[in-house]
């Protein structure tokens, strides 16, 4: 719109322009027609009387230029002889005065100040000396012809706007028209689900058809990259997890009685070594999972409790400690959350799994509660916690305070994805004398997050 704006106002600029020229043209045709009708009727008033040749002012040729009210009139008449017989000495004619011989003239000077409009206007006598011609100058000012060019052009001016404005108006219905189905496009594209990648089928005008099959196109090539991603993905994570398993089995049947105090010693690094590798993996592929379900899968409600639960059974394994204790609080009423129940069971997992690695000691608790309007899972160990200083870094996905513990830092960078992603956060409550260290997932009910 803003160069449609420019191309009219170059137009309009371009009539106003030459609606001025034409203008000038027309107010001084009209003047010197009525310039040239009194001069001509000055001439004709020129009489010879006794061989001497005489002039009689005819009131007709100032009634003719009076109809022009603000300006002023000069006028001179020249014998043959070149001398001046009536008028004003000091009025010169624009050229010379035998160019008047063949016709008219006109012109323009500067007389007592004021731009003079001037027609010389000439006319064969026979006086006593002879044949000879005489010469009538007859000069107007140009305030008249100024004002009507003036009027003329600015109601032109106004004409023009007023059809540039029309114009302007009239191109914008037409190209927000014409521009509404790439806004139907654009919507059909923005309100597809981001899992759908069959090709669009949108009405479109001819001119957009290539720009649909295109996008069909690249969808088209982007389903097929898509499947092949996931493919690679599920065969990675068999082809990785089947290893892995197979490898701790193999590890866990080595007879340590026979082994050497320093191979014993060797022996116990490529178990810790291969149960993280088998945790470090399984927490990447659990990542991946949970993004490629928040992408492809709809948010529905969850019972809290029921999650929390199934997450306490996963993560609390068979061969815990037998000095340790762990229990699991639920909420007394049903607390239902708009969530995914893997991710949000994969995220509590997370948290529990984290706190029996590397901070609980003797004592683990889980329990659900309501918040106000929310819903929260809290993991309680007596644990030393961690400390405030780190709290900004523990959502970082590989970061870890503890380097001797081979942590790999995706536990609480999980738990805090699924959590925003849901709405909620994932916090942290410093340990106190009365109180300990706690880490806790809020979410919101799913009244008022709907």
């Amino acid at each position: 719109m803003r160069r449609v704006a420019i191309v009219l106002a170059i137009g309009a600029a371009s009539l106003i322009t030459a609606a001025w020229f034409y203008v000038r043209a027309a107010a001084d045709e009209a003047y010197d027609r009525l310039l040239l009708g009194a001069a001509f009727q000055m001439s004709e008033n020129l009489i010879v009387v006794d061989g001497d040749l005489r002039f009689v002012l005819p009131p007709s040729a100032y009634e003719l230029l009076g109809l022009a009210r603000t300006d002023r009139v000069f006028y001179r008449v020249l014998d043959p002889d070149g001398a001046t017989l009536t008028g004003y000495d000091d009025l010169e004619p624009a050229a010379d005065l035998s160019a008047s011989r063949q016709g008219p003239v006109f012109g323009n000077v500067v007389y007592r100040d004021a731009p003079v409009r001037t027609v010389t206007v000439s006319r064969a006598v026979s006086v006593a000396e002879g044949t000879g011609w005489s010469y009538v100058v007859v000069g107007q000012t140009t305030d008249a012809r100024e004002a009507l060019a003036s009027e003329l052009t600015t109601r032109a001016t106004i004409l023009v706007a007023i059809m540039s404005l029309l114009a302007l108006g009239g191109t914008t219905l037409a190209v927000r028209y014409s521009l509404r189905p790439v806004d139907e496009l654009g919507m059909a594209l923005r309100q597809r689900d981001p899992q759908d990648l069959t090709p669009l089928e949108v009405d479109v005008p001819r001119e957009l058809s290539p720009f649909v099959t295109s996008i069909n196109h690249f969808i088209m090539r982007l389903d097929e990259r898509v499947k092949l991603l996931q493919r690679y993905i599920a065969d990675s994570a068999h082809q990785i997890r089947t290893p892995l398993t197979a490898l701790t089995a193999q590890v866990s049947l080595i007879n340590e009685d026979k082994l050497a105090p320093e191979d014993r010693r060797h022996l116990e690094r490529v178990r810790n070594r291969t149960a993280e590798l088998a945790r470090f993996t399984n927490q990447l592929l659990n990542h991946a999972m949970v993004i490629h379900r928040f992408d492809s899968t709809q948010l529905a409600p969850v019972s809290l409790n029921d999650v929390a639960r199934k997450a306490f059974r996963s993560a609390i394994p068979i061969t815990i400690d037998a000095d340790m204790v762990v229990s699991f609080e639920p909420a007394d009423g049903e607390l239902t959350v708009l969530g995914d129940l893997l991710s949000l069971r994969e995220a509590i997992i997370n948290v529990i799994d984290n706190a029996l690695r590397h901070g609980a000691s003797s004592r683990l608790e889980v329990r659900v509660l309501r918040s106000g309007d929310s819903g929260v899972v809290e993991v309680i160990d007596d644990g030393p916690g961690i400390p405030e200083a780190e709290w900004p870094n523990v959502t970082r996905r590989f970061y870890s305070n503890r380097a001797e513990s081979g942590a790999s830092g995706l536990g609480f960078a999980i738990a805090s994805e699924v959590a925003a992603v849901l709405g909620g956060r994932l916090g942290l409550r410093k340990r106190t004398e009365t109180e300990p260290f706690c880490v806790f997932i809020e979410l919101p009910l799913a009244s008022e997050h709907s």
